[in-house]
């Protein structure tokens, strides 16, 4: 018998609570030349390049953990049908 997995994915909320935590808003990050669409997309839950990455980073002065977090969907295994 073969299993599902959950759904892997990846959390932007840490990215809100720096922001919060910095009172950096999505406009300051707009000043600071971070395209409005990768934010747009950010809050959609899209995936985003590491040069996005690694550009939040820069503007908030934070490391990736502060920006990104890895969540695997709690949902139990459930069987494949055959």
């Amino acid at each position: 018998m073969m299993f599902k997995r959950g759904v892997i994915m990846i959390s932007y909320e840490p990215l809100f609570q720096t922001m919060k935590k910095k009172k950096i808003s999505s406009y300051e990050l707009d000043k600071r030349g971070f395209p409005r669409s990768t934010y747009y997309a950010i809050k959609h839950g899209k995936g985003i390049t590491t040069n996005s990455l690694n550009h939040l980073c820069s503007i908030l002065q934070c490391s990736v953990s502060e920006v990104v977090q890895y969540v695997e969907d709690d949902v139990e295994s459930m069987p494949l049908k055959n």
